[in-house]
Formats: C-alpha cells, structure tokens, sequence
C-alpha cells in the first residue's frame, strides 16, 4: 500500500471513529499536519497515534505501518497520556532504545526503596532512577522521559501515604524520614543520626 493511499485512508476512517485519547484540537492539528510535506518519521508518529485513537492495536498498527514494536509503544503512549501535541518534540535519529528488559527493571527499581541498592536516601527521584539505570543497562534518557515512562505504567516516584517503617520513625516526635523533603539533588553519602532523647 503507498503511503499516499495510507494516509488518505486513516484520514477517511478516522471521522467515523469517536476519539479515544485526542482533544478536538490535538485531532484537527495532526490530521491538518499529516497532510503536509513531512519527513516519514514523523509522519509515522502521527499515524501510530491517529490509529491507536482509532481504538486500533499495537500489533494491527505495526503491521500496518511496519514499524516497531517499541515505536508503537512509545507513541501510543505519549497519546494516552494526553500528549499527541507533542509528536515533533522529539529530535529524529536513533531513537534511546527503551526496551523491555528497561522497562521491567525501572518498575522493578521504584517499587523498592533506593536503600536496597546502596543509596542513603528512602526516596526515588527521576533523576536518580535515570542515573542508575543508565549504569545499569547503558541507556541513558531524560528524567522527564523516566516520569513519562513511570506515568505510562500508573506508577510514581512520589511516596504513597503509608505507615513509615519503625526504623525511618523518630519515637516520640511523629515525624518520619519521608517527610523531610530537598530542592537538591540527594547525595549518596547523607546519612541521618537520629537521637531519641532519655525519658526522665
């Protein structure tokens, strides 16, 4: 099938299908632009994401558009998360490969505390999570991406309101350790003396 043809199809079929992701105007932006003279790279992009709207499947979009797996993923994504906005955001090239083995290990990492892996703070951060792993596995991406990523798969550096450990609670205060926040960026050598003062 010619890409013209392609185009004109996803184009006629897309106004019979109620939209699953798009605003109005994130739709009407990407039809308007897939009718331009695009690289097709991006124009890819904005038909894995026009299709995904469609309610059409990871695989139905591959094999439609032979393009991979890993490429339908992350763009079916970015329209979920309600940012088809942004589909020539990012730069063409050879893509940071995020595969599988990165995806399990950073859900594997922010459902564990930082300390099981030898660092001083109880919290992740994206920043962090994207250094480790880029240690890890060699592949290196933006902590944004790792948000975007951690938003994908529902998940959140963020602490959940749970019952602090006993050792990460000062007896007598109320107060625990993931309460204390920093606009800095945690070194790996902090450490926390906590004193529980005598009762008299």
């Amino acid at each position: 099938m010619s890409e013209y043809f392609r185009q004109e199809q996803i184009i006629e079929h897309y106004d019979l299908h109620e939209s699953k992701f798009l605003t109005p105007f994130q739709r009407k932006a990407l039809l308007k632009n897939l009718q331009t003279n695009l690289q097709p790279e991006y124009r890819k992009r904005i038909e894995i994401i026009l299709l995904a709207d469609m309610g059409t499947s990871q695989s139905q979009i591959c094999e439609k558009l032979g393009c991979s797996q890993e490429m339908a993923r992350y763009w079916i994504g970015i329209a979920e998360a309600g940012l088809a906005h942004k589909w020539n955001e990012r730069p063409i090239g050879r893509p940071k490969i995020v595969n599988n083995q990165y995806i399990d290990r950073l859900k594997e990492l922010v459902s564990n505390s930082p300390r099981d892996y030898g660092y001083a703070f109880t919290n992740w951060t994206a920043q962090w999570l994207s250094k480790h792993l880029a240690s890890e596995l060699g592949i290196s991406i933006s902590d944004r991406h790792i948000n975007r990523l951690l938003k994908q798969m529902g998940l959140s550096t963020k602490p959940k309101n749970k019952l602090p450990l006993e050792s990460e609670q000062i007896q007598d205060n109320n107060i625990s350790i993931s309460d204390l926040s920093t606009q800095s960026e945690p070194h790996i050598n902090w450490s926390f003396n906590v004193g529980i003062e005598a009762r008299g």
